[in-house]
């Protein structure tokens, strides 16, 4: 399953391939991975992968390529829109092949390479692997890695790209994987205004300074800063939907993991909306009523939110206020991530 593949098996994600020749792609591109100043390192790093414009290009294209689902109906980008901060933007659940249906929103994807595992559950534990669990669900892509090896093999830009990302036009699972990982690897987000106070570039209003005071003491215990999550699993007490949808204890099959899912970091709010892992909620005003007083209690229940958010009006006007500067305009109108 491919929970337990991580660095190795199946695809030997961390298999390193030798010379690799340019691809010019657009020239003007900056391609470059860099930890921001004051962030922690992060997990993933393109040790085992280089990153290159090459290579970049590459990932871009698969990103955007319907062909790797079944009916050439839906690629990553169909559910992980650029300018929603790589959510999708008016759905609740994903929507797939066919028009099915998923179970859980389409997470926003960005600052990847801090993730220790992937998807609202943990299932899946290497940037690498990722996208083999959208491409073979049924409901997502409905695909298999050999029928879409078969059709980039078909594809004669494909076996140009391959060369000059790889050296060669061998058109492999592997080589696919490591491109769309350095694609989405590359996903940065830190130039929202939270980021230019940092670096002294900018300073917070009044609402602002006063909203980011609420905020560490009511949520950074969840949410730290830089990245505003700290990658744990949950249950903040949301009621379980129709699908009774267990968490991360469908990965774990332990009762403790019931209805826990990933903390999902808070930049870029603004582009991200529906919320949580069902897109119940279209507004942040709806996601501080449930910390407020809709806490569902189950044995599970995280102890930090038992008693729910207490906020005063005041207060909550100025989280919000805080929350906006979270948002990053140049990340989600960067064109090396969006679709050609």
């Amino acid at each position: 399953m491919v929970t337990a593949l991580g660095c190795m098996g199946l695809f030997a994600a961390c298999k390193k391939d030798a010379a690799i020749p340019e691809y010019p792609g657009n020239a003007s591109w900056d391609i470059s991975f860099s930890v921001p100043q004051g962030w922690p390192s992060p997990y993933y790093a393109f040790k085992d992968n280089q990153l290159t414009k090459a290579g970049f290009m590459l990932g871009r294209k698969l990103f955007y390529d319907t062909r790797l689902s079944k009916d050439s109906s839906t690629s990553c980008g169909s559910c992980h829109q650029s300018f929603a901060a790589f959510s999708q933007t008016g759905h609740n659940v994903s929507h797939g092949v066919n028009g099915l249906l998923g179970n859980r929103n389409s997470p926003a994807l960005f600052n990847l390479n801090w993730n220790t595992s992937f998807m609202w559950d943990g299932g899946v534990n290497h940037i690498e692997v990722q996208p083999t669990a959208p491409i073979t669900n049924p409901v997502e892509m409905d695909e298999t890695l050999d029928n879409v090896m078969n059709k980039l093999k078909a594809d004669a830009e494909y076996h140009k790209m391959f060369i000059a990302a790889f050296g060669t036009d061998e058109i492999t699972s592997q080589r696919m994987l490591k491109a769309l990982a350095q694609f989405m690897g590359s996903m940065v987000s830190d130039n929202a205004k939270y980021d230019k106070v940092q670096r002294g570039q900018a300073q917070f209003s009044a609402e602002e300074a006063a909203g980011l005071t609420v905020f560490e003491s009511k949520c950074a215990s969840c949410h730290p800063a830089p990245l505003f999550t700290d990658h744990s699993f949950r249950n903040v007490g949301i009621k379980p939907g129709i699908n009774n949808d267990s968490g991360r204890a469908h990965i774990t099959l332990s009762p403790d993991d019931l209805y826990k899912f990933r903390v999902p970091s808070l930049r870029n709010l603004s582009y991200t909306a529906p919320y949580l892992h069902d897109g119940r909620f279209e507004t942040i005003d709806q996601v501080l009523d449930q910390m407020e007083s809709g806490i569902y209690v189950s044995p599970s229940l995280d102890p930090l939110v038992k008693d729910g958010l207490k906020l005063s009006a005041a207060e909550r006007s100025n989280l919000k206020a805080f929350l906006k500067t979270l948002d990053d305009e140049t990340f989600v109108s960067d064109k090396r991530f969006a679709e050609q």
